[in-house]
Protein backbone atom coordinates (compact mmCIF):
# COMPACT_ATOMS: atom_id res chain seq x y z
CA UNK A 1 0.00 0.00 0.00
CA UNK A 2 1.27 3.22 -0.98
CA UNK A 3 -1.23 5.23 0.25
CA UNK A 4 -2.86 6.28 3.00
CA UNK A 5 -6.73 5.07 2.66
CA UNK A 6 -8.26 7.14 4.73
CA UNK A 7 -7.27 10.61 3.59
CA UNK A 8 -10.24 12.91 2.24
CA UNK A 9 -9.02 12.19 -1.61
CA UNK A 10 -9.84 8.53 -0.92
CA UNK A 11 -12.91 9.07 0.85
CA UNK A 12 -15.89 8.12 -1.39
CA UNK A 13 -20.02 8.61 -0.36
CA UNK A 14 -21.93 5.98 -1.47
CA UNK A 15 -25.06 6.40 -3.48
CA UNK A 16 -28.08 6.83 -0.93
CA UNK A 17 -30.62 4.08 -0.38
CA UNK A 18 -28.59 1.56 -3.46
CA UNK A 19 -25.19 1.36 -2.17
CA UNK A 20 -25.70 0.65 1.14
CA UNK A 21 -22.77 -1.14 2.68
CA UNK A 22 -18.71 -0.53 2.08
CA UNK A 23 -16.66 -3.89 0.43
CA UNK A 24 -13.67 -4.37 1.15
CA UNK A 25 -11.69 -6.81 -0.92
CA UNK A 26 -8.09 -8.40 0.33
CA UNK A 27 -6.35 -10.05 -2.66
CA UNK A 28 -3.11 -11.96 -1.54
CA UNK A 29 -0.74 -11.84 -4.20
CA UNK A 30 3.19 -13.14 -5.08
CA UNK A 31 3.80 -8.82 -5.16
CA UNK A 32 1.99 -8.13 -1.48
CA UNK A 33 -1.50 -7.86 -0.58
CA UNK A 34 -3.46 -5.41 -2.59
CA UNK A 35 -6.63 -3.73 -0.93
CA UNK A 36 -9.70 -2.75 -3.57
CA UNK A 37 -12.72 -0.55 -1.27
CA UNK A 38 -15.77 0.23 -3.24
CA UNK A 39 -19.48 1.07 -2.31
CA UNK A 40 -22.14 -2.03 -2.86
CA UNK A 41 -25.49 -2.87 -2.40
CA UNK A 42 -26.40 -5.13 0.88
CA UNK A 43 -27.76 -8.07 -1.40
CA UNK A 44 -24.34 -7.78 -4.06
CA UNK A 45 -21.20 -7.60 -0.90
CA UNK A 46 -23.05 -10.32 1.04
CA UNK A 47 -23.38 -12.69 -1.58
CA UNK A 48 -20.16 -11.76 -3.13
CA UNK A 49 -18.37 -12.56 0.08
CA UNK A 50 -20.00 -15.78 1.03
CA UNK A 51 -18.96 -16.60 -1.92
CA UNK A 52 -15.30 -16.10 -1.33
CA UNK A 53 -15.27 -17.53 1.73
CA UNK A 54 -13.72 -20.69 0.88
CA UNK A 55 -11.07 -19.21 -0.86
CA UNK A 56 -10.08 -16.79 1.99
CA UNK A 57 -7.01 -18.18 3.37
CA UNK A 58 -4.38 -15.38 3.83
CA UNK A 59 -2.28 -17.68 1.82
CA UNK A 60 -1.06 -16.76 -2.26
CA UNK A 61 -4.01 -16.37 -4.49
CA UNK A 62 -6.30 -15.49 -1.49
CA UNK A 63 -9.10 -13.12 -1.84
CA UNK A 64 -11.36 -12.29 1.22
CA UNK A 65 -14.51 -10.02 0.64
CA UNK A 66 -15.55 -7.96 3.79
CA UNK A 67 -18.80 -5.84 4.10
CA UNK A 68 -19.69 -3.74 6.58
CA UNK A 69 -22.47 -0.45 7.24
CA UNK A 70 -21.27 2.00 8.98
CA UNK A 71 -18.93 5.50 7.80
CA UNK A 72 -15.24 4.47 7.15
CA UNK A 73 -15.61 0.74 8.24
CA UNK A 74 -13.56 -0.32 5.76
CA UNK A 75 -10.41 1.52 6.30
CA UNK A 76 -7.54 1.41 8.53
CA UNK A 77 -7.89 -0.24 11.58
CA UNK A 78 -7.78 2.13 14.91
CA UNK A 79 -4.63 1.31 16.29
CA UNK A 80 -5.23 0.06 19.97
CA UNK A 81 -3.43 1.80 22.58
CA UNK A 82 -1.54 -1.06 25.08
CA UNK A 83 -2.52 -1.24 28.63
CA UNK A 84 -1.16 -1.45 31.53
CA UNK A 85 -1.19 -4.91 33.43
CA UNK A 86 -2.40 -4.57 36.74
CA UNK A 87 0.90 -5.65 37.37
CA UNK A 88 2.77 -2.74 36.13
CA UNK A 89 0.71 -0.46 37.54
CA UNK A 90 1.18 -1.98 41.00
CA UNK A 91 4.43 -2.17 40.65
CA UNK A 92 4.87 1.62 39.81
CA UNK A 93 2.62 2.17 42.71
CA UNK A 94 4.54 0.41 45.28
CA UNK A 95 8.09 2.02 43.54
CA UNK A 96 6.67 5.81 44.44
CA UNK A 97 5.82 4.36 48.11
CA UNK A 98 9.16 2.98 48.68
CA UNK A 99 10.47 5.84 47.38
CA UNK A 100 8.77 8.37 49.51
CA UNK A 101 9.27 6.12 52.35
CA UNK A 102 13.00 6.33 51.77
CA UNK A 103 12.88 10.43 51.19
CA UNK A 104 10.89 10.91 54.54
CA UNK A 105 13.53 8.93 56.48
CA UNK A 106 16.70 11.13 54.56
CA UNK A 107 14.40 14.58 55.54
CA UNK A 108 14.18 13.40 58.86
Amino acid sequence: MTHDCSTPEFIVNCTVNVQDMCQKEVLVKEDGIHYRKSCASSGACLIASSGYQQFCTSKLNSVCITCCNTPLCNGPRQKKRPQLSAAVTLNTLWLLVFSLILLSFALC
